[in-house]
């Protein structure tokens, strides 16, 4: 296997429209992709393979949103791509002996070397109001640790919002005490995207597991820690290009707004404000509030807001254009996201699945970069089916034993 060679994103990396061949390379790496969405931290991993020539065999993607995993097979002819829940896959409860479900899906599987997950985040989300960090789906969080117990991968990687660690049945804890458990070096982050090249001041949790010795998984997570910003991949970077169009079509189309917020968005623009006053707010919004972003005007020089399904309506938050009477459009909120234009969504139909398809996605970024510090660390074994078999046979789960 050549030894791999890692490169920073380029300027125009966004702007790439011929989408390489994730699954073409020296060596294939072996992926399962669980709560995978639409495939961004696939695509992460993608990339960075890619740069140290070598391709994808993703062995399992799996996403209950059937318009997520029709976005997923598109981009990853080659991956299996299921619509169903991970629930069905993995079905055991932690230490217990694997079940004829898991059994059937590690032998689909076979030998695994990225574990990736992005399991729902609303319930942790400090914008729910309603089942905040008491949510049943929260739960939803611990099928890594019974998955990565079934798989055995070499490296495991969750990601979630920040507030995923104030849950009230620590379902972060509970997870990285059982990879740990089961043998794996476990460390956890709170990661920023923009210093990662990625145009929004977006941050997620992330926990990183390993069995592979030579792999410290704090030492992996502390160098995208420590990351700043260049200053470069502002907006004007990831969509300045987009804003005057000649023929807007599928998603470059723009949002439809309400004759009221295009009275405010007017405001703003000819009176050189990014924050819309008081006076002209609705009137829940008047008095005290912490709303200052909704209705806001964005910065040329500055990266966007996270990016969340509401990016096509500046009463959701600060998605107004940074010189045009209108939010932002599907394919501006995927370029701040990270998403390069190869990356089709044109099998969506709906602009309702489009938009929470894209706010909910993982920017690559995140998975590209800690994939190009584990890819190096990785021995790729050409093997027959049987030999694959016979090294991810079932490990005998030992007896949980009660503290104390």
């Amino acid at each position: 296997m050549p030894s791999p060679t890692f490169t920073a994103s380029e300027p125009d990396s966004l702007r790439l429209s011929k989408r390489p061949d994730f699954a073409s390379g020296a060596s294939r790496l072996r992926v399962v992709d669980l709560f995978a969405g639409c495939g961004g931290l696939t695509l992460g991993v993608g990339q960075a393979a890619k740069a140290a020539g070598l391709g994808l065999d993703v062995r399992l993607a799996l996403d209950f949103e059937k318009a997520a995993t029709d976005v997923y097979g598109a981009n990853f002819e080659d991956a299996h791509v299921v619509t169903d829940s991970v629930e069905a896959y993995f079905d055991g409860e932690l230490g217990t002996k694997v079940t004829v479900a898991e059994a059937a899906t590690l032998k689909l599987v076979g030998s695994t070397d990225f574990l990736l997950g992005g399991p729902p985040c609303q319930g942790h989300s400090n914008l729910n109001n309603k089942t905040r960090r008491n949510d049943p789906k929260n739960e939803l969080y611990v099928r890594m640790a019974r998955a990565a117990e079934v798989l055995n991968p070499k490296f495991v990687l969750i990601e979630n919002v920040p507030s995923v660690r104030y849950d009230t049945a620590g379902v972060v804890q509970t997870t990285v005490d059982h990879l740990r458990f089961i043998g794996y070096k476990v460390e956890a982050a709170t990661i920023s995207f923009y210093p990662l090249g990625v145009a929004q001041k977006r941050k997620r949790h992330v926990v990183l597991a390993s069995r592979i010795d030579a792999v410290d998984p704090k030492a992996v997570l502390d160098v995208l820690v420590a990351q700043v910003p260049d200053g470069t991949h502002n907006l004007e970077w990831a969509i300045k290009d987009l804003e005057d169009l000649a023929n807007r079509t599928g998603y470059d189309i723009e949002p439809v707004a309400s004759e009221t917020n295009k009275t405010r968005m007017q405001y703003l623009l000819d009176n050189g404000l990014y924050d819309l006053p008081n006076s002209e707010r609705p009137i829940c919004h008047q008095n005290a509030h912490s709303y200052k972003s909704m209705y806001g005007r964005l910065k040329w020089t500055e990266p966007a807001q996270t990016i969340t399904s509401g990016f096509g309506s500046i009463g959701q938050g600060r998605y107004m254009h940074p010189t045009q009477r209108r939010a932002l459009t599907a394919h501006e909120a995927a370029r701040i996201q990270g998403f390069p234009d190869y990356f089709d969504f044109s099998v969506v139909t709906k602009r309702a699945d489009l938009s929470t398809m894209i706010g909910n996605a993982v920017p690559p970024a995140l998975m590209r970069e800690i994939a190009a510090e584990l890819i190096p660390k990785i021995v790729v074994f050409e093997t027959t089916d049987l030999e694959r078999q016979e090294i991810v046979a079932p490990i005998p789960f030992p007896e949980l034993v009660p503290a104390g």
